[in-house]
């Protein structure tokens, strides 16, 4: 806990506009870390470091940043878009929280603790094989292996795993947009900005002035505007039991959220009408039930991907608020449907 809290109060810091005179002493190590990406990166593409290219497309739905940013839901949209389009496609993972060295499949049975939570949610919603693996070229070929009928793989993150060639990159930011915008450990930045050059496209989750606004007026490439909505709460431990959010107003409730930024799921539930006691917990973070005695006296609201930890536990009335991403269509030019269709096909979008 105490490890959790210290990537915490980071976070805080690297998600300020300005550099923390806190932050001061790490920007030596920052330095270094630039270095190291850059010659990183270099290697992988004068070949000196191997990459390999799976027989199916691959698109990487990834970001800059460390922690959440909206991924999860942009992977379950871009799964549904392609299958209406009739495209079979998987998913691959790292498997964040998960214990595990070599690839696996998720199955319905499979333990949060050791497959990673967002891995099980998108098996859980999708309806795609999931496969989860450090090495994700391991992934990706188990999954085709075991699904030789996939033909097209979205990779939830990897955006730096140059070891598995792509050909679409999607960046996520969300209203924290690049922090104080230096690398790690300084700032919350796996890659440089110009980084963004070289990918296909960027979509901003529920982001609107400030940061965000400036960042988007500097990116020449296609931006994409995504939106998370909320319908009925469902139970956490009875999918098929719902309540509207009428029925919960007047309670003593308590939200959670262990996401990138939690103040999204927050301000969500306040748009709702909601008036409830805010919780915030570490991305990943680990539930029991003695973390969550707090709301013994109440009403439980959490996120989907907290509820993948929390499903086990004793924790009296539970709700979930599943959301769905709506991606707004540009004022011009392509969707994004049709832009990843465009890298993938190699025809030009309509």
């Amino acid at each position: 806990m105490k490890n959790s809290g210290i990537a915490h109060c980071l976070t805080r810091q690297w998600f300020r506009r300005q550099l923390s005179l806190a932050l001061l002493p790490l920007m030596p190590l920052a330095g270094v870390f630039r270095w190291i990406t850059a010659v990183r990166r270099s290697l992988y593409r004068c070949g000196a470091l191997p990459s390999y290219r799976l027989p199916v497309p691959v698109v990487v739905v990834g970001n800059l940043t460390v922690g959440g940013s909206g991924k999860t839901p942009l992977v379950l949209w871009l799964v549904e878009q392609l299958c209406e389009q009739g495209w079979r496609p998987g998913i691959i993972s790292r498997g964040y929280g998960g214990k595990n060295e070599k690839s696996r499949e998720v199955v319905p049975a499979s333990n949060p603790a050791v497959v990673g939570d967002e891995p099980l949610l998108l098996f859980r919603r999708s309806n795609v094989p999931v496969f989860i693996g450090r090495d994700r070229v391991a992934a990706g070929q188990a999954l085709l292996a075991a699904y030789p009928d996939c033909n097209v793989i979205v990779s939830d993150d990897g955006l730096q795993h140059y070891r598995l060639q792509r050909s679409v990159e999607i960046v996520v930011f969300d209203g924290r947009a690049a922090g104080n915008q230096f690398l790690l450990p300084a700032g919350p930045l796996r890659e440089p900005l110009s980084r963004l050059t070289e990918v296909t496209a960027v979509v901003w989750n529920s982001a609107g002035d400030g940061q965000a606004k400036r960042m988007k007026e500097k990116i020449n490439l296609p931006q994409y505007e995504m939106h998370l909505v909320g319908g009925d709460f469902v139970s956490l431990v009875d999918v098929r039991v719902r309540v509207k959010v009428g029925d919960l107003r007047g309670k003593r409730l308590y939200a959670i959220a262990g996401i990138g930024d939690p103040k999204r799921f927050f301000s969500q539930l306040t748009a709702m009408g909601l008036a409830f006691d805010a919780h915030p917990f570490p991305d990943h973070f680990a539930y029991s039930e003695e973390s969550l005695a707090f709301a013994r006296d109440g009403v439980l609201l959490m996120t989907e991907k907290d509820a993948v930890k929390c499903a086990a536990l004793k924790l009296g009335e539970a709700w979930v608020l599943p959301v769905v991403a709506h991606i707004d269509p540009p004022p011009q030019g392509p969707t994004l449907l049709a832009t990843i269709l465009e890298k993938i096909n190699g025809r030009p979008p309509a």
